[in-house]
């Protein structure tokens, strides 16, 4: 039997596919399953046994890592006739978009099973409702449980190679960070500026943190948030390490491994965290974490409910900026109470904590 399942997005949407992927293995492991996924999304998955291959799909998005190599109508007819090559027989369409649908229908594969959105539905064979009330993870494993696969668990993982790993242990001692150091990674970027906590908070919190649990603060991000994080950097002291546009992903997965917290926004890397079991405290304003928020075992979600929660995130149109140009469901999180639940999640320094 061969397999496709189709969810080419972010990172975040991609780890959030592994305890579906897992499930679907563990009821077909004789079956070829491959994975349609996004270029700047794949490396996540690298290492994963629940796979035999991922195909790369790159439409043009706003996504700053999207090359658009199937832009033309004829990239996108040579990439679909790839996909015929392997006669699959059934395909899972975990997208919810009306195209994804219809790559779906293109396969040729016989089933197709996907949620019933975008009036979509007459384009497959067995439509899944989509709730806006439950998890993502347990969105995705409702296909599943529609095609009669049993689910039997639902964690979260991620894989890191040992030279990953050593990477980290190099980076952080060539940082001043031993074996005992205490790490605590913020992120306090996102791709929309309104959708993140205010720099003032995540200043407060590093400070906090770093002289109550003599911790050393590592600050993730990408390329595009060195400008922010020069500025951050001035102003938490001790300094900080920077792990901000010098490292690939796969390297920042292994360093956030190496953290006892993680503070974040709304995010890929929130999602990364949780899979590595990395305690986390996640600020949540617009969107909802009802749906997309941390998935694991010692997540603490800070947010605010108001009555246009969750937004349609068309910044401002559905409520006043604050002075500080944040929307309000984000400008009431304190960084008192971000204190308070990392107290709950870490426990107290000891004899043997050090920060260097």
């Amino acid at each position: 039997m061969n397999l496709l399942v189709l969810r080419y997005r972010f990172i975040g949407d991609t780890i959030l596919t592994v305890p579906f992927l897992r499930n679907l293995r563990r009821a077909h492991p004789g079956a070829r399953i491959d994975l349609v996924v996004a270029p700047y999304s794949s490396d996540v998955l690298r290492g994963i046994p629940y796979i035999d291959d991922m195909a790369v799909y790159d439409p043009p998005t706003k996504h700053a890592d999207s090359g658009g190599r199937h832009r033309t109508i004829g990239s996108k007819l040579r990439f679909l006739a790839d996909l015929r090559k392997v006669r699959y027989d059934k395909v899972y369409v975990l997208k919810r978009s009306f195209s994804s649908a219809v790559i779906a229908l293109l396969t040729g594969a016989p089933m197709r099973i996907g949620f019933d959105t975008e009036a979509r539905g007459f384009l497959l064979t067995k439509r899944v409702p989509y709730r806006k009330d439950q998890h993502e993870v347990q969105n995705f494993l409702d296909v599943l449980r529609a095609d009669g696969v049993p689910v039997e668990d639902d964690h979260l993982e991620a894989w890191l190679f040992p030279e990953e790993t050593a990477f980290a242990d190099g980076f952080l001692a060539d940082r001043g960070c031993g074996p005992g150091a205490r790490l605590i990674g913020i992120h306090p970027f996102t791709a929309d500026p309104a959708r993140a906590w205010h720099e003032d908070n995540f200043i407060a919190v590093a400070n906090a943190l770093q002289e109550r649990y003599r911790a050393r603060i590592l600050l993730f991000g990408g390329k595009r948030d060195l400008e922010l994080a020069a500025r951050i950097g001035e102003r938490v002291c001790p300094a900080l390490v920077p792990v901000v546009g010098c490292t690939d992903l796969r390297q920042s997965m292994a360093l956030l491994s190496k953290c006892s917290l993680l503070v974040c926004n709304d995010s890929g890397i929130m999602h990364l965290a949780a899979a590595l079991d990395v305690p986390l405290v996640a600020l949540f304003g617009p969107q909802t974490p009802d749906l997309f928020g941390p998935w694991g075992r010692r997540c603490i979600v800070l947010t605010r409910r108001f009555a246009c929660s969750p937004c349609k995130q068309k910044f401002f149109t559905e409520c006043v900026p604050s002075p500080r140009g944040k929307p309000m469901c984000l400008e009431e999180i304190t960084p008192e109470e971000v204190l308070a639940a990392a107290d709950r999640l870490l426990p107290p320094p000891g004899d043997g904590d050090r920060t260097g």
